[in-house]
């Protein structure tokens, strides 16, 4: 079993498991603002203060994390884990990870079963949805600077963007968009051996919305563990998937439901993937929110068992950049998409529009952390409602 560069290996294995679940809860507890802050405090931790990895060894780490589905901060703690101490360590640093985090979205899943239909939960709702939407349509204005790299790239993007409207699969759209751009990239090395065929997969590959599919745990699960084996990016870019599954084709959730649900994810630390405990709490209770978890959770740790002794290999190939590129873009048309959706069932008058605007602003400009941003917006929210305020 591979444990790991030899400076890693200098305590016994129970020693580093227990260094390895102590950081990670650590990080699970603290772990406000989303992957890129995530990133930033496992590079703190692991590099410049316990000395476990050097910065080349963690950029490696990064990269291979933008190669394989998955929430890219969960892949971290594994990927870490993995060189720590083995299989044992990746599973100790994903699951401790996700754990604080998951049990907190359990807390909250249960007070918003309980309390969500009382006027305050609904006044509170209010004002928190707009933030929501400005987080997401800053996430989005950030990684597609870094995302369109070029013309192709943008013209995935924006066909992708499109297509979404018109029905046609979400799942195909991101593969389609990676091959494409995979492709091009790759036109001089082939030598015009093949054509360069560009397709876009049309409405044949859209599935139906199903008006009420009945409720199952079983199909819980798998619809989840499909999407925690093809999401790249992001945990916004999760929005697309959870809304093509759980609202239009199932019947499960409102887009009210879903957009509450990313609310909650954003107001906890650790990793924004837990949204899925919560719409497995809705449904199915607690044995839901477990099998949700443990659905969009399992792919990351199959594929960084997998891919950690192919990282050099991986980081090298034309082919997989160019694939990450066109799969890349495409998630940033998808999630386009499914904000403006939602921005229509969360910006329902002036103020949650102002209040949607601000947001924005306090987020660009001020670098205002998006945990109290969404406390700003519940306590809008709140005063509306004394102020007399009708929904």
């Amino acid at each position: 079993m591979n444990s790991g560069p030899k400076h890693l290996t200098q305590h016994s294995p129970p020693r580093r498991l227990s260094q390895i679940a102590a950081l990670f809860l650590k990080l699970g507890i603290t772990g406000f603002g989303g992957p890129a802050a995530h990133i930033g405090m496992m590079h703190d931790e692991v590099v410049k203060r316990r000395r476990w990895l050097t910065d080349q060894e963690f950029l490696d780490l990064v990269g291979a994390t933008n190669l394989i589905p998955g929430p890219n901060s969960t892949d971290m703690a594994n990927h870490i884990g993995f060189l720590r101490a083995g299989y044992l360590g990746l599973l100790t640093g994903g699951a401790s990870f996700v754990l604080p985090a998951m049990l907190m979205v359990l807390g909250l899943a249960w007070v918003y079963v309980r309390f969500g239909g009382t006027p305050q939960a609904t006044w509170l709702l209010y004002g928190v949805k707009p933030v929501i939407i400005a987080i997401v349509v800053q996430a989005l204005w950030n990684l597609g600077q870094r995302a369109i790299k070029s013309t192709p790239t943008a013209l995935v993007g924006l066909t992708v963007f499109v297509l979404y409207f018109l029905g046609v699969n979400e799942i195909a759209l991101l593969f389609a968009g990676g091959f494409i751009v995979a492709i091009g990239a790759n036109l001089d090395r082939l030598r015009k051996q093949l054509p360069a065929v560009f397709f876009i997969p049309f409405g044949g590959l859209g599935m139906p919305a199903l008006a009420s599919t009945t409720f199952s745990l079983p199909l819980l699960f798998l619809t989840l563990l499909k999407i925690g084996a093809v999401w790249y990016g992001t945990g916004y870019v999760l929005l697309a998937f959870l809304r093509a599954d759980f609202v239009v084709r199932l019947g499960w959730l409102t887009d009210q439901q879903l957009i509450d649900s990313i609310a909650i994810g954003q107001v906890t630390p650790g990793p924004l993937f837990t949204t899925a405990t919560f719409i497995g709490y809705l449904l199915g209770g607690v044995p839901g929110a477990l099998l949700a978890t443990l659905g969009i959770l399992l792919p990351s740790f199959v594929f960084v068992a997998i891919s950690s002794p192919l990282i050099p290999r991986l980081r090298k190939s034309t082919w997989a950049s160019g694939f990450l590129d066109g799969v890349n873009s495409a998630s940033l048309g998808l999630m386009a998409a499914v904000t403006c959706q939602l921005a229509r069932a969360s910006l329902v008058d002036p103020l949650t529009i102002g209040t949607a605007v601000l947001s924005f602003g306090l987020l660009t400009r001020f670098k205002v952390n998006s945990t109290w941003l969404v406390l700003l917006g519940a306590a809008i929210g709140l005063l509306r409602m004394l102020l007399g305020g009708e929904l």
